[in-house]
C-alpha cells in the first residue's frame, strides 16, 4: 500500500494531465501521497505488534520501565504505562516474539498509595487485547489505545524491582520526568490547590478530581490545565526578556547586537525545550515548541516571512514525527485556535488595544472552535466566554509567572516553600472561586444544526475581519438574533422516522437499548456507572442520542436498580426532557435520583403505543421480589412482522412466570421474527431450556463485557440458543446494533463493520471475537 501511494505521483507525471496542472497542485498531490504512505508505514508497524490470542487471560512475566506518570485509578488501583524490554517463559517463534506488544496499559489493584517499587520493574501480569465500547458516537477507548501505542491492556499481579533492565535515553527521560513530578508533589503537598499547581506547573493532571474536571468543563477552561502554547509562550517570552536585559546590563559594548540575538535565541530554545519535556511533550506542547523555534529563528535572522509559514512548518513537523497526532482532539483544537488567532490579527493594519484585542480574540476562538468541538462530540459552553476573558489574562500575566518563578525559587532555596505556597494558594483561590461562580450560574444552552454552527462561526470571523461598519453592525444584529433564538429552542422534539428501529448500545457489562417509532423514543436502561471513573450515560448514551437529534425521551424504562442497568439516570434527566420513568423497583430508582428531579416514577405495568406503530407491554413478577428478579420485562411488537423482548436480569423461575402469563398472547399472534435480549447478559442462571424452546427466538443478543470476570455469556446458554436456531450477536464483538424491519425481515447492522482499520482490520480483536 505504501509503495503504491508513493508510485502514483510518478505515474501521473508521465500522463498528459501533467501539463494541465500548475506546480502548486503537483506539490499538494505529491505531498499528500507521501504523507499517506508515511502514515501507512507507521500504522503497519504499530499494528504488527499485538498480543497472541492464546496469551489472553494467562499470567505472563515481563521486564521494562514505567513510561508515564502513574495515577490513582478506581478500586484502589494505580494506572500506568509500561514499556516492555523483555518477555519471559514464552514458547514462541522469533517472528512471533518480535511482534509482541512493546507498550502496555496496566492497572495494579489494591494499592492505596500511588507508588511503585521502582522505575525499572519485573511484573507478573494478566493481559488482554485492546478493546472498548464501540458505538457511532462517543468516546472510543480503542481509538485512544491505538493512538497511544498500547497494544495490550491488563492488570498487575506482582511487581519487583529489576535493575537488569537497560535504561536508555527514553527510559532516563521518563525516570527524570517521574522524579520531577515526585518533587513537585513533595514540595507542594501542603498546598490547598496542590492538584492545580501540579497541573499548571508541569502538566501532571493525575491529581485533578471529578469536581475539578466538572468546573473546567462547564467553563470551557480545560485548556488552562493542558500545557500548550499559552504556557510555553510565556516561558519563551520570559526567558528572552530576562536574557536580553541581563546581557545588555553586563555591557553594551562587550557584545554585538548579533551576539545578543544569538544568545537570546539559544536561551529561549533551551528553556522552551526543557519546559516542554517537563510538561510531558504532548501534541500541543510540541506544536508550540516548533512554532517558538521557527519564529525565533526568523527573528534571529531578521527575515520577513508570511505569518502562516511557522504554523505550516509546525504542522508538517508534528505530522512527520507523529503521524497519529490527528487522532488527538488536542491536535485539532490547538492548531485550530492558533489558525483562528492568526486569521483574526495577522492582516490588521492598526492595533486593537489590549482590552478590545482580548474580547475579539475570545469571540473569534469561541465561534471558530465551535464546529470543531461539535465534530469531536463536545459542546461549546457559553460560560466559556466570560470565564476565559478573565481567566486567560489572570493565568498569563499573574498566575503562571508566580508559579514558574516560585517553583524555581523553591528548587534553589527550599526554605522559601513556606512563603511561596500561601502566595500560590491565594492566586489559585481567586481563579478557582471565579470559575466556581461562573460554573454555578445559569447559562443558556445554544442549539443549532451543523449548517447553523458553521455559518455562525464564519459570520463571526467576517465581522471581525471586514472593516466596514455597516457590515459589522448588520452582522452583530444577525448574530445576536440567532443567539437569542438558539437559546430558546422551544418545545423539545425529535426527528420523525419512516420505520421503527431498535438500537442496542455497546456499554460493556451492562444494558442500554432504544426503541424509536415516529418521533417518539423509549430508552430501556442506562448502562453501568462507576462514580468518577466511567459512565455509559456520559460516554455513550448522551453523545449518541444528541447525534441522532433526540431531545425528548417519552419513556425511560429502568429494568431494576442494579448499577449496570441504572447508571447515570440523573445525567439523562439533566440532558433530555423525559416524560416518565417506568421501573420494576420504583423506590430504589427514586432514591438514586441525585436532585429529586420532577419526573414521574411509575411501576412496571400496562401497555402503550409508541409512535403509533409499536405496541409496548410492561410486565413484572408478582410478590416480594427484588434485584434481578424485579426486572421490568418489556415486549415491543411491530404488527405481525417482529417482536423485541427485553427481559432485564430475570432468572429462570421468573422466566417461567412470564412464559405462563404471555402464552395466550403468543398463541393468538405469533410474529414472523422474534428478537430476544438474553436475560442477565447470558448468565447460566437465566435462559432456561423452557425459555429458549418456547420463545424460539430468531435473533438473540448478548450485552456482555469483553472477557469480563463473570464469563458472560455462558457456554451452556449460547449452546441452547444455537441449537434452537437463533442467530447470535454479542455487543462485545459487534459493538452497537441497529435493528429494523426491511422487506418483512429484521435487518441487523453491526457497528464493527463501519470502523477504522485499527479497530476492525483483519486479525484484530473485533475480527477474531467469537461467541463461545
Amino acid at each position: 500500500m505504501c509503495q503504491l501511494l508513493a508510485i502514483v505521483p510518478a505515474l501521473l507525471w508521465f500522463l498528459p494531465v501533467r501539463r494541465l496542472l500548475p506546480g502548486s497542485v503537483w506539490a499538494l498531490v505529491i505531498g499528500l501521497a507521501l504523507g499517506i504512505a508515511w502514515a501507512s508505514m507507521w500504522a503497519s508497524e504499530r499494528l504488527g505488534h499485538g498480543l497472541p490470542e492464546g496469551l489472553e487471560g494467562e499470567r505472563a512475566k515481563v521486564s521494562g520501565y514505567i513510561c508515564n506518570l502513574p495515577s490513582a485509578g478506581s478500586f484502589n488501583s494505580i494506572r500506568f504505562s509500561f514499556c516492555v524490554t523483555r518477555w519471559y517463559g514464552l514458547s514462541l517463534t522469533q517472528e512471533a516474539y518480535d511482534s509482541l506488544p512493546t507498550t502496555l496499559r496496566l492497572a495494579w489493584y489494591g494499592q492505596r498509595e500511588v507508588m511503585l517499587p521502582d522505575h525499572r520493574l519485573r511484573l507478573e501480569v494478566v493481559l488482554k487485547q485492546p478493546h472498548g465500547t464501540l458505538n457511532p458516537e462517543g468516546f472510543r477507548y480503542e481509538d485512544w489505545l491505538f493512538r497511544k501505542g498500547y497494544r495490550a491492556t491488563g492488570s498487575v499481579r506482582s511487581a519487583i524491582p529489576d535493575p537488569s533492565v537497560v535504561c536508555a535515553l527514553e527510559c532516563r527521560y521518563h525516570r527524570l520526568h517521574a522524579q520531577l513530578a515526585d518533587w513537585v508533589d513533595r514540595q507542594f503537598a501542603e498546598a490547598r490547590h496542590h492538584p492545580l499547581i501540579a497541573s499548571l506547573l508541569i502538566g501532571n493532571r493525575g491529581h485533578l478530581s471529578s469536581e475539578h474536571w466538572g468546573v473546567l468543563k462547564a467553563t470551557g477552561t480545560i485548556h488552562l490545565v493542558a500545557i500548550s502554547g499559552l504556557h510555553l509562550g510565556l516561558v519563551a517570552l520570559g526567558a528572552g526578556f530576562a536574557t536580553r536585559r541581563v546581557l545588555l546590563a553586563v555591557s553594551s559594548t562587550r557584545f554585538s547586537e548579533r551576539s545578543v540575538r544569538v544568545s537570546v535565541f539559544i536561551v529561549v530554545l533551551v528553556c522552551s525545550l526543557l519546559y516542554a519535556l517537563a510538561a510531558g511533550f504532548t501534541v500541543p506542547t510540541r506544536r508550540a515548541l516548533i512554532m517558538v523555534a521557527v519564529g525565533s529563528w526568523f527573528l534571529l535572522n531578521a527575515w520577513q516571512v508570511p505569518v502562516w509559514q511557522s504554523l505550516v512548518i509546525a504542522l508538517g513537523l508534528v505530522l512527520l514525527f507523529d503521524p497519529f497526532a490527528p487522532l488527538d482532539q488536542g491536535f485539532w483544537l490547538s492548531f485550530g485556535a492558533v489558525s483562528i488567532l492568526m486569521c483574526t490579527f495577522a492582516g490588521r493594519l492598526g492595533g486593537t488595544g489590549w482590552l478590545a484585542g482580548l474580547f475579539i480574540a475570545q469571540g473569534a476562538v469561541f465561534a471558530g472552535l465551535w464546529p470543531l468541538l461539535e465534530l469531536v462530540g463536545q459542546g461549546q459552553p457559553v460560560a466559556g466566554l466570560l470565564a476565559n476573558i478573565v481567566a486567560i489574562p489572570w493565568v498569563s500575566l499573574v498566575l503562571m509567572p508566580v508559579l514558574l518563578v516560585g517553583g524555581i525559587a523553591v528548587a534553589v532555596f527550599p526554605a522559601l516553600v513556606d512563603l511561596v505556597i500561601p502566595l500560590m494558594d491565594a492566586l489559585l483561590g481567586v481563579l478557582w472561586s471565579f470559575l466556581g461562580v461562573v460554573a454555578s450560574m445559569s447559562w443558556p444552552d445554544l442549539h443549532g444544526s451543523t449548517f447553523e454552527i458553521v455559518a455562525f462561526a464564519l459570520l463571526v470571523l467576517l465581522v471581525v475581519l471586514v472593516p466596514i461598519r455597516t457590515f459589522r453592525a448588520v452582522g452583530i444584529v444577525i448574530l445576536a438574533s440567532w443567539g437569542v433564538a438558539a437559546s430558546f429552542p422551544g418545545k423539545p422534539g425529535n426527528p420523525s422516522l419512516a420505520q421503527p428501529e431498535v438500537r442496542v448500545w455497546d456499554v460493556g457489562q451492562g444494558l442500554s437499548a432504544m426503541l424509536r417509532a415516529g418521533d417518539q423514543v423509549l430508552l430501556y436502561d442506562t448502562g453501568p456507572e462507576v462514580k468518577g471513573v466511567f459512565s455509559a450515560a456520559e460516554s455513550v448514551l448522551i453523545p449518541n442520542l444528541k447525534a441522532l437529534g433526540i431531545k425528548r425521551i417519552n419513556t425511560l424504562v429502568i429494568s431494576h436498580a442494579d448499577g449496570d442497568h441504572s447508571g447515570g439516570i440523573s445525567q439523562i434527566l439533566e440532558q433530555f426532557d423525559v416524560g416518565r420513568v417506568v421501573t420494576g423497583e420504583p423506590a430504589a430508582v427514586r432514591a438514586k435520583l441525585e436532585h429529586a428531579e420532577a419526573v414521574s416514577v411509575l411501576g412496571c405495568a400496562g401497555e402503550e403505543v409508541l409512535g403509533g406503530e409499536l405496541l409496548i407491554s410492561f410486565w413484572r413478577a408478582g410478590g416480594r421480589v427484588e434485584g434481578n428478579d424485579a426486572s421490568c420485562v418489556l415486549s415491543a411488537r411491530q404488527g405481525h412482522a417482529a417482536e423485541w423482548l427485553f427481559p432485564g436480569d430475570i432468572s429462570s423461575p421468573i422466566e417461567a412466570q412470564y412464559l405462563k402469563v404471555s402464552r395466550n398472547l403468543r398463541a393468538e399472534s405469533q410474529p414472523r421474527e422474534r428478537v430476544v435480549i438474553a436475560p442477565h447478559h447470558g448468565s447460566k442462571t437465566s435462559s432456561s431450556s423452557a425459555w429458549v424452546e418456547e420463545l424460539k427466538p430468531d435473533i438473540v443478543i448478548y450485552t456482555a463485557g469483553y472477557r469480563h470476570r463473570y464469563g458472560h455469556p455462558h457456554r451452556d446458554v449460547t449452546a441452547r440458543y444455537r441449537s434452537g436456531g437463533a442467530t447470535a450477536f454479542n455487543t462485545a464483538c459487534s459493538g452497537g446494533l441497529v435493528l429494523a424491519v426491511d422487506n418483512g425481515a429484521v435487518k441487523t447492522t453491526e457497528a464493527r463493520h463501519s470502523v477504522p482499520f485499527w479497530i476492525g482490520g483483519p486479525g484484530l480483536t473485533r475480527a477474531k471475537c467469537e461467541i463461545p
